[in-house]
């Protein structure tokens, strides 16, 4: 559905059930009867790291889709979705991200669980969420710090409604976080200005990384769209060889959840032509590092996605990242 989303949309509309029931004077006795640590679903990782940095031991959180999984293709399966309905409180992306999981998704939010979209917030403003050419949302939010930041701020006043009894410890540890987000930013606003102006061009295997894009300056180009069950034509891939001789672009980049097929292809293309590309590394788009990793954390996952881009590029970045930590 063009800009619209009908998942959205219907999440939204049953999770208002939820919202009416906190209205009534017995939610706040509701809240108190919780068993601690209560159960938080999440349908993907970064999502799943900012839930466990907002609420602490108060929470078991659990992410649905993990490392190196495709969450535009992944179907849910029955274990998935037994663990969606036994958690007390779920958080989803929304803008379409988890089409193949939204009938799961409705049905909790129907069963009166609070079910929250942690990009509610942005879609307030409609400058900010990015569209691709057919105007469908890209729901890579994640890639921009600034915007992560706000769906923290959902995600600790969702936690705060739903356990009111531990809303200072919430509020706290929201505005803990957030302020490490913004060393994340600045850091890659930083960075990002050393690559030479003619090697800012991120070239990647789908359009994932268009908000870090226009966070940080780049010109991003993706041989598949916003969604990877598009396809690339041999057409995109001729256009995308073109473009990196033309330009003398140094680097392409790989993802960790997407086939590399595609990307490989540009690099033979552009030898075939006598320009030398290299693979200047594996980026995390649709999903984390592996779990217990740097990597497999959000800020872990953005710190190394920054730092590969700005080396590769011929910019200027320490080897192991923003905070010291980076997997070599």
């Amino acid at each position: 559905m063009k800009r619209s989303s009908f998942l959205f949309t219907s999440i939204a509309a049953a999770a208002s059930l939820f919202t009416a029931s906190c209205e009534k004077p017995d939610a706040q006795n509701e809240a108190a009867k919780l068993n601690y640590p209560y159960k938080a679903g999440a349908t993907v990782a970064m999502i799943a790291d900012v839930v466990k940095n907002v609420a602490g031991d108060t929470a078991q959180v659990t992410g649905i889709i993990g490392e190196g999984v495709d969450p535009h293709l992944y179907k849910p399966t029955s274990s998935d979705v037994k663990l969606l309905q036994a958690s007390d409180i779920v958080f989803y992306n929304g803008l379409n991200l988890e089409g193949k999981m939204g009938d799961v998704l409705v049905r909790v939010a129907t069963a009166g669980k609070p079910v929250v979209a942690v990009t509610e917030r942005l879609l307030q403003d409609p400058s900010y969420v990015m569209t691709d050419k057919a105007e469908h949302y890209d729901p890579h939010v994640w890639m921009h710090v600034g915007g992560w930041s706000k769906a923290t701020e959902v995600i600790t006043e969702a936690l705060v409604k739903f356990d009111p009894a531990n809303a200072d410890s919430y509020k706290k540890r929201g505005t803990e976080y957030m302020a490490e987000l913004k060393k994340l930013d600045d850091y890659g606003i930083k960075v990002c200005a050393t690559i030479p102006k003619k090697r800012r061009v991120l070239v990647t295997a789908h359009d994932a990384f268009n908000y870090m894009g226009r966070a940080y300056d780049l010109e991003v180009r993706g041989i598949q769209g916003v969604s990877t069950e598009s396809e690339a034509g041999l057409k995109d891939i001729n256009d995308l060889v073109n473009f990196l001789v033309d330009n003398q672009i140094p680097a392409v980049f790989v993802e960790s959840s997407v086939s590399q097929k595609n990307v490989r292809a540009l690099v033979e293309g552009a030898r075939a032509k006598g320009h030398e590309v290299k693979i200047g590394g594996e980026l995390f788009s649709d999903a984390m590092g592996k779990t217990g990793t740097y990597e497999g954390t959000y800020i872990g996952m953005l710190d190394h996605n920054i730092t590969t881009i700005v080396r590769a590029l011929g910019g200027e970045a320490p080897e192991k990242g923003l905070n010291g930590k980076l997997s070599k």
